[in-house]
């Protein structure tokens, strides 16, 4: 991008990314913010973006190059006096309590002073041109990142709401709870705030670009595609069942042929134990005992190559997963229960590691059934 810009203009910049380039640009300040949670480089970007934006005029250009993982690479509370254990103890318990997405960045915009339209409203009067990678369902890009720079929907009633929702009074940090309480929350900026005259969001790849690209990888090893984005945000194992159960009817009326069901969109995975892993291994893990015995084949993988707390992007497993994993004495409730998915895949050699891949566009799940073989023919 900076190679179209005219030599004359010298552009100065914040980059918050999980790792720093191998040629950084030399007027850019480089953060290596934490992901899934915020470390303190994530909260330095946002303070640094902010202080950058002061100097803004009608005249000045913001480019935003936004991607999903954002909520958790800056920010800036809005809450001074908020530390980072308290920030980090914030961000576990959202992400940790069974809520959605879009739940847990409504009272993530809330608190933030980068999140929810608040970096444009801190660069306004500039123009501002955003580049997006989303990690969101479409028409929903007000949750990508936590919406720095789009008009939010959310409220704080609604960021109420899912505290009480979720019983998270006594889990929050107090500090965030009594600053609440106070009547000191206040509202994010909404469609309709000057703001946002001057702001343009551009979706540069999305849920269309990863469908296309497993669709065709898919029918290239000589499988029937099948796309299903109607899952998001679904209890691992519901998504599990549902998936499984529209796999099996593909492969009914397609028995000669192997069927591949790509599904995307981000489950929920409520952690109950200390284990490693993430909603990615978890889905898999609810398809183990399903699939026993079966010609299936199920993948789940973060195409940002993070799974929760666990170093792997995901995992895969077949009909014979079970069996090999009763024979290393591994139990699938027991690592469900701990939430350890991602051991129980690793004693397996099954789980899925590829370091971070540079985007994020949101989780891919396949599953591909394969045909069955008639007594006496070749497999």
């Amino acid at each position: 991008m900076l190679a179209v810009l005219p030599p004359e203009v010298a552009p100065s910049g914040i980059v918050s990314a999980a790792s720093t380039p191998a040629k950084p640009h030399p007027r850019f300040k480089y953060f290596v913010g934490g992901h899934p949670t915020p470390n303190e480089q994530s909260l330095a970007s946002g303070k640094a973006a902010l202080e950058l934006l002061r100097g803004c005029s009608a005249e000045t250009l913001v480019i935003v190059l936004l991607s999903g993982g954002g909520s958790a690479l800056f920010e800036h509370p809005l809450i001074d006096s908020v530390s980072l254990e308290e920030l980090q103890q914030l961000n576990h318990v959202l992400v940790t309590c069974g809520a959605s997405i879009s739940e847990i960045n409504t009272i993530r915009k809330h608190i933030s002073a980068v999140k929810g339209g608040r970096l444009a409203k801190a660069a306004y009067p500039a123009m501002i041109l955003t580049l997006a990678i989303s990690d969101v369902p479409v028409g929903k890009e007000t949750a990508l990142a936590s919406g720095p720079t789009v008009p939010d929907p959310t409220t704080r009633e609604q960021a109420r709401s899912v505290i009480e929702k979720y019983a998270l009074r006594n889990r929050l940090p107090k500090k965030a709870i009594d600053w609440m309480d106070s009547g000191a929350m206040p509202e994010t900026p909404k469609a309709g705030d000057g703001c946002f005259e001057r702001a343009n969001f551009r979706l540069v790849l999305g849920m269309h670009e990863l469908f296309h690209a497993a669709h065709r990888i898919a029918e290239a090893e000589d499988c029937l595609a099948f796309c299903d984005n109607s899952t998001d945000d679904w209890p691992v194992e519901k998504a599990a069942d549902f998936l499984l159960a529209q796999l099996h009817e593909l492969r009914e009326a397609n028995p000669r042929q192997p069927v591949a069901l790509i599904a995307d969109g981000e489950l929920s995975s409520a952690v109950t134990g200390d284990g490693l892993g993430g909603r990615n291994s978890a889905f898999v893990l609810a398809c183990v005992e399903k699939i026993a015995g079966k010609g299936i084949t199920v993948l789940s993988a973060g195409t940002d190559g993070i799974d929760g707390n666990s170093p792997a992007a995901g995992a895969v497993a077949n009909g014979e997963t079970l069996a090999r994993a009763r024979a290393a004495g591994i139990s699938v409730h027991d690592y469900f229960r701990r939430s350890d998915s991602f051991r129980f895949f690793q004693a397996l050699d099954d789980a899925i590691v590829t370091g971070p891949t540079g985007n994020n566009l949101r989780d891919m799940r396949l599953l591909i059934a394969f045909p069955q073989q008639e007594p006496g023919q070749e497999p």
